[in-house]
């Protein structure tokens, strides 16, 4: 018989087999998830959880999807973390230090706890890539963001009231845009698109039935 153990969802107490994690326990007690459930995998960041274990006062956040249960887990999913989402032009917008003090200003209250790092599901050195930020230096920020699946539990944890995800995603747009090298081939490849180039194969794939989809795209060529 596989071991079991005992977690609190919402308050009322279900045993569930060990080693599933906080999502897959929470289906099997019952619960059909239609949000927050996202990838599975750890990457859309949609199942933000918060958890304690029985007798123990430290809060944990977590990915649901990554998480395995423990015996005496006290579990309480969140919808989303309130984040800052300011609203700029990419195009009217400069790399330049001043404009995340424009946008950004609380990243110069950061206290450098290190709280956000610590609670990073993606084990990310948020801290580090907000001293970027604070610096202008977009390309070292965006490469250290880089992983971030704007969970917000980093957020959750900062004294400063920072939105860690939102400045990260605000580096690396300007990174991509003005810093980093332009790609050539993804040009050209736009500019076939827009030519009309793949449109008869596009028209083809949409008269296909799924079965005959599903069996091109499990059998498709995969770029090394």
């Amino acid at each position: 018989m596989e071991k079991m153990v005992n977690i609190y969802l919402f308050g009322k107490k279900y045993e569930v087999p060990a080693g599933l994690t906080i999502m897959t326990a929470m289906e099997y007690a019952g619960y059909q998830l239609l949000r927050g459930c996202g990838c599975r995998n750890g990457f859309c960041g949609a199942c933000a959880t918060i958890y304690r274990i029985k007798d123990k006062q430290e809060l944990h956040a977590c990915l649901a999807c990554q998480t395995e249960v423990e015996e005496g887990m006290y579990v309480a999913t969140l919808p989303f973390f309130p984040l800052v989402k300011q609203v700029y032009n990419i195009e009217e917008i400069k790399p330049t230090e001043q404009i995340m003090m424009q946008l950004y200003p609380e990243i110069y209250s950061c206290i450098g706890c290190n709280a956000c790092t610590k609670a990073c599901t993606q084990e990310l050195s948020v801290m580090q890539y907000i001293a970027h930020a604070q610096r202008g230096e977009y390309e070292a920020c965006a490469e250290l963001s880089f992983d971030c699946v704007m969970c917000g539990v980093c957020s959750s944890r900062c004294p400063a009231g920072i939105s860690h995800p939102q400045v990260a995603m605000l580096a690396r747009r300007l990174n991509g845009k003005y810093i980093a090298p332009e790609c050539g081939h993804l040009a050209d490849r736009v500019q076939e698109i827009n030519e009309g180039t793949y449109t008869s194969l596009i028209e083809d794939l949409m008269q296909k039935p799924i079965a005959e989809l599903k069996e091109l795209y499990n059998t498709r060529e995969i770029e090394k």
